[in-house]
């Protein structure tokens, strides 16, 4: 492998993807998120494999780095986070439950679900939403190709139009990252890099 020419061109079709996010779309995310602040809802967010870690760097960034000097916190909960609770429905039901089965624990009408799949066909994710859905929940996907079953069951879709993993992920990371330092500003009013 060459790797000069294979870094060049990684970064390049990682350019494009950058050069064609769907800013409205990412406009309404912030919306939402900052709602929930205000109305005092839920957030859940959720996520297999490298997913799961983006949906865990995720609620650190909400509930500390956009609030850790406000009185009034975020309420985000990373549904991935808890390995015994994941291992024991797993085991008990099915790995299809791990999600929903926690939503009916702390769930209520007018929380966010936020799935995140790379491919937007993850069971256990769309089962989750399925159920946010159902019972007068707001959800959100990001997802990648040509976004799955998940673009088409959430009310707000980001989809990464590409079919590398590792490119939608970086994606998904990077709007993890602007997501944080958008609500960051709004909350305090300030444009720039953060000191966090």
């Amino acid at each position: 492998m060459n790797i000069p020419e294979f870094s060049k061109n990684y970064i390049r079709e990682l350019t494009d993807l950058l050069d064609c996010l769907d800013i409205e779309q990412f406009e309404k995310l912030i919306e939402k998120l900052l709602n929930a602040y205000l109305e005092d809802r839920h957030i859940f967010v959720m996520g297999n494999g490298g997913s799961a870690a983006t949906a865990s760097h995720f609620a650190c960034d909400i509930n500390k780095g956009c609030c850790l000097d406000l009185e009034k916190k975020f309420r985000m909960i990373s549904l991935n986070d808890s390995l015994p609770t994941i291992m024991a429905l797993a085991n008990d039901l099915s790995y299809e439950a791990v999600f929903v089965e926690q939503l009916k624990n702390f769930f209520v009408p007018g929380d966010i679900v936020m799935g995140i799949s790379g491919s937007g066909n993850s069971p256990n994710v769309l089962h989750a939403i399925e159920y946010a859905g159902s019972h007068q929940g707001y959800t959100i996907g990001l997802t990648g190709y040509s976004g799955g079953r998940l673009a088409g069951l959430v009310d707000l879709a980001i989809v990464i139009p590409s079919r590398d993993m590792q490119k939608i992920e970086d994606m998904h990371m990077i709007l993890v990252h602007m997501t944080m330092q958008a609500v960051y500003g709004h909350l305090h009013e300030t444009s720039g890099a953060l000191r966090c």
